[in-house]
C-alpha cells in the first residue's frame, strides 16, 4: 500500500505544476535556438510570444483552481507563489528575446549565447524537479536541482558581468555599449528568476519534505 496517496484534485495541481515547468523549458530552448541560429528572428520570438500566453493561462488555471478547492497539496499561498515564480521566469525569457528584435541585434554576442544555454540548463533543472513534488519521500532529490539551479545563476552572473567589463573597456561606440548592456542584464534578470523558482521549491520541500 503507498504511503501517500494523491488525491485527485491534488492531482490535477500537479498535472498543472507539471505543465508551467515545460512551458518554461520550451521557452528557454526557443530562446537558445534562436541565438544559435539568428534567422527568422521575428518568426522566433512570435513563437516564444506564444509559449509566454500559454504560461500566463497555466498560471490562471492554478490559482483559480487553489482559489476554488478545499484540499490542496500546499499552503495556497505556495501554490500561487510557485505558479508567480514560473510565470516571471517565462516573462523574463520572452522579453529578452523581444528585445533582441528591438534593439536590432544583426548577430548575439559569444557571451549571449553563454548566457542562453546557462538559462536553458536551470530551467531543465526545474522542469526535472517539479514532477518529484508528487512524491514527498522524495523531496531531497529536488533539493539536489536546487543546488544547480544556484550554480547556474551563479554562472550567469559571472558571465555578464564579464560582458559587462568587456562593454566598458571598448565604449567608443555607446550605442553597442547601451544595448548589449540592457541585453545582458535582461539575461541575468532571467537567470535570477530561476533562482526565485528554486527558492519556492526549497521552501515547499523544507514545510512538508
Amino acid at each position: 500500500m503507498q504511503r501517500f496517496q494523491i488525491l485527485p484534485v491534488e492531482q490535477r495541481f500537479f498535472d498543472l505544476f507539471e505543465k508551467h515547468a515545460r512551458t518554461l523549458r520550451q521557452a528557454a530552448e526557443r530562446l537558445l535556438a534562436l541565438v544559435e541560429d539568428f534567422t527568422d528572428v521575428e518568426g522566433k520570438v512570435a513563437q516564444l510570444a506564444e509559449i509566454e500566453h500559454e504560461a500566463d493561462f497555466v498560471t490562471h488555471e492554478i490559482i483559480d483552481l487553489a482559489r476554488r478547492s478545499f484540499t490542496t497539496p500546499f499552503e495556497t499561498e505556495d501554490i500561487t507563489a510557485l505558479a508567480a515564480r514560473v510565470d516571471d521566469a517565462v516573462d523574463a525569457i520572452e522579453a529578452t528575446g523581444g528585445d533582441l528584435v528591438l534593439w536590432k541585434v544583426e548577430r548575439p554576442t559569444p557571451q549571449t549565447i553563454d548566457l542562453c544555454r546557462i538559462i536553458t540548463r536551470a530551467a531543465v533543472e526545474i522542469d526535472t524537479a517539479i514532477p518529484i513534488l508528487r512524491d514527498k519521500r522524495s523531496y531531497g532529490k529536488i533539493r539536489e536541482h536546487i543546488v544547480e539551479v544556484n550554480r547556474y545563476e551563479n554562472d550567469a552572473d559571472r558571465v555578464a558581468r564579464q560582458a559587462l567589463r568587456d562593454l566598458i573597456a571598448h565604449r567608443d561606440d555607446w550605442f553597442e555599449v547601451t544595448r548589449w548592456k540592457e541585453i545582458y542584464d535582461n539575461l541575468e534578470d532571467c537567470a535570477d528568476r530561476m533562482e526565485d523558482i528554486a527558492d519556492q521549491l526549497e521552501g515547499i520541500t523544507v514545510k512538508h519534505g
